[in-house]
């Protein structure tokens, strides 16, 4: 089969070539990118965690406001039952 044998090999002559021109370029290439990618890669983390610390704070804040707000409810609660409590007295007092 003489076309499968050079599909084959045009494959195999092209794969060498990729990864021979790979072989060569990579030394030159990678150190470029590593000086890139460290600074990008540190300024990421840092914007995460400005942001993960704005969140807790954020989440601190919003924790105070429920816990206000509970307390407003409980003290109204306390509120509407002794006002109940006082109605009811006034009426088996009447």
């Amino acid at each position: 089969m003489p076309v499968l044998e050079n599909g084959l090999k045009g494959t195999i002559i092209t794969g060498l070539a990729v990864g021979i021109g790979v072989a060569l370029v990579a030394p030159v290439v990678i150190p470029v990118l590593a000086s890139v990618a460290k600074p990008l890669a540190k300024a990421l983390i840092k914007n995460g965690l400005v942001l993960f610390e704005k969140g807790k704070e954020t989440a601190a804040e919003l924790g105070e406001v429920v816990e206000d707000l509970v307390a407003e409810s409980k003290a109204e609660m306390a509120e509407t039952q002794k006002e109940v409590v006082a109605a009811a007295e006034a009426e088996r007092g009447a």
